[in-house]
């Protein structure tokens, strides 16, 4: 006979399932399975699913406590299902390095025969039409965050053997840009708390789940606090990787239970300097921990790059490896990107002066062939370095030199570059945007690309610049020091403006002897930033 537990459990399950409406969807239907809807219906548009299927399947998945853990037996054709968290992710949405990693790493990953690989992605407004319209609906149910019952629609987009899922709910994400809204806690504890509840809408219960940034940060924070007790969650892991340790998801403690649905019993396991931190969070509960290159997992257990974190992450240092990015070299080809004015590669790299010719032309600069071109595409903020830049570019600019800038940023560093533009105008161009286009252009037409950053992650720019042939200048922190070396660009240790400038000067000399100059070029070009070592790491990482 069952006892009391088992009933409140299964009532529990019965009042979490959307109520039946009037659409005949079949019973046999696999959750899994899309929807096919008529033209007429949008991403709005909630599944009126019958309520007795779904709840029949919870209950199915649902064990308390003190029920026995059936071991699974999994078969040689088993595949180990890994889901991927993340506020954005390329080619749908993007505002960084996060967009360009979550859009590259799943895809090598599933590459690799023995993995189910599915990304989960809030369905913002600024998501293109043309992502829109591929997408099927899959299906609707409420989301409980605190107080509120919240709608959530289910939609789906299937290429490079990944599922890509976008969680939808107006209220959250019909907004023009998806990040530095006021309730950005709320909203993306919504997109957190229903990739639970959408694992038992897909029958899909992964073997780890990976989370990225503080955006994610609550998944492993809510599966400790909430779903671990339930049967299909208890063996699921978590890895959380740290992107930018900067931005922590930092609130007031007195949030905790009606923004988060967090029992104040769980306080401690969140708490850090008397404020909720999301990340110190995650640090804690997360099966493991890791970062963008090894070298930052070092940095960050010092309290010059922690920004106030050494604490927690020492205690949990154990947990904690450090894996350099790659990039998509498919779409960073220069061999056929379509952005380029000519295309080439490292066995016919005279194209590669076709561009820095036509990129001149276009931002009306002096085209001279002997004359190199630096040029710096970074958000323009002090912590990439730029009050270096600042200090010496008029120095560097009475030598033989063009300097472009591309970039946006504070308006200190706006100003100044635009300035600057004016009073070196057959020298500097300074373009105050984000262009992806561009952006192209100026990592085919360089000569040199200057990444002088205070502190950095990964980076990915000096990777990017190496695949078009752009010989890079970085500063030996982060991800910079685990890429470059004097062998395939130069390198400085210091957070020295002097410093850098003698190197950037090395470099000007070095490209005056063209046969080294084409020498190192053909080694920048050569040096291999595909995702293929890097997905090979995580790989491991799932498995564990």
């Amino acid at each position: 006979m069952p006892d009391k537990k088992d009933k409140t459990v299964k009532m529990k399950a019965l009042n979490d399932v959307p109520k039946k409406g009037t659409d005949n969807v079949e019973a046999k239907k696999t959750a899994e399975k899309p929807i096919k809807v008529t033209a007429k219906k949008t991403a709005a548009e909630p599944l009126k699913a019958t309520a007795k299927t779904t709840a029949a399947k919870i209950i199915k998945n649902v064990k308390t406590d003190n029920a026995p853990a059936k071991k699974s037996v999994k078969s040689k054709d088993y595949k180990r299902k890994v889901l991927v968290a993340a506020g954005e992710c390329l080619p749908f949405i993007a505002t960084g390095g996060l967009g360009e990693v979550v859009g590259s790493l799943p895809k090598s990953v599933a590459k690799v025969s023995g993995f189910d690989v599915r990304v989960f992605l809030p369905l913002y407004s600024d998501i293109a039409e043309e992502f829109r319209k591929r997408m099927s609906f899959v299906g609707s149910l409420k989301v409980q965050l605190g107080w509120r019952s919240q709608y959530c629609g289910v939609f789906l987009i299937e290429e490079n053997n990944v599922k890509y899922y976008f969680i939808d709910n107006e209220y959250y994400f019909k907004r023009n840009g998806i990040y530095g809204h006021f309730d950005d806690g709320e909203r993306f504890a919504f997109f957190s708390k229903s990739i639970f509840e959408v694992m038992s809408l897909l029958n899909f219960f992964p073997d780890v789940v990976h989370c990225n940034d503080w955006q994610t940060a609550l998944i492993p924070i809510y599966l400790k606090a909430i779903y671990s007790k339930w049967f299909s969650y208890k063996n699921i892991k978590t890895i959380f990787t740290i992107h930018n340790i900067e931005y922590q998801g930092k609130y007031s403690m007195d949030i905790i239970e009606d923004i988060f649905g967090i029992s104040k019993s769980f306080a401690k396991m969140i708490e850090y300097d008397g404020l909720i931190n999301l990340v110190k969070g995650a640090v804690v509960c997360a099966d493991k921990v890791s970062t963008v290159s090894p070298t930052y997992a070092k940095e960050i257990l010092s309290s010059y790059f922690s920004h106030g974190l050494d604490r927690v992450l020492e205690l949990n240092k154990g947990k904690i490896t450090g894996i350099l990015n790659g990039i998509d070299v498919e779409s960073y080809n220069p061999s056929t990107d379509a952005a380029l004015f000519a295309n080439f590669d490292v066995d016919n790299i005279q194209n590669k002066a076709v561009n820095k010719h036509e990129l001149q032309k276009m931002l009306a600069l002096p085209s001279e062939d002997d004359v190199p071109v630096l040029s710096i595409i970074s958000r323009l903020v002090p912590h990439k370095g730029l009050d270096l830049v600042r200090c010496v570019i008029e120095d560097l600019l009475q030598q033989k030199i063009q300097i472009i800038i591309l970039g946006k940023g504070d308006a200190v560093y706006e100003s100044y570059f635009m300035d600057l533009q004016k009073i070196f105008s057959d020298k500097v161009r300074a373009v105050i945007s984000y262009n992806g286009d561009l952006a192209r252009k100026i990592y085919a037409g360089s000569d040199i690309f200057l990444m002088p950053s205070k502190s950095e992650p990964c980076g990915l720019s000096q990777m990017i610049a190496s695949r078009y042939g752009t010989v890079p200048i970085v500063r030996q922190t982060g991800g910079l020091f685990d890429s470059i070396t004097e062998e395939n660009g130069f390198t400085f240790n210091n957070y020295n403006a002097h410093e850098m400038l003698e190197k950037i000067k090395c470099a000007l000399k070095t490209y005056e002897d063209k046969d080294k100059w084409r020498k190192l070029i053909k080694n920048v070009m050569e040096s291999d930033f595909s995702w293929d070592k890097s997905a090979g790491e995580y790989i491991k990482l799932y498995g564990k």
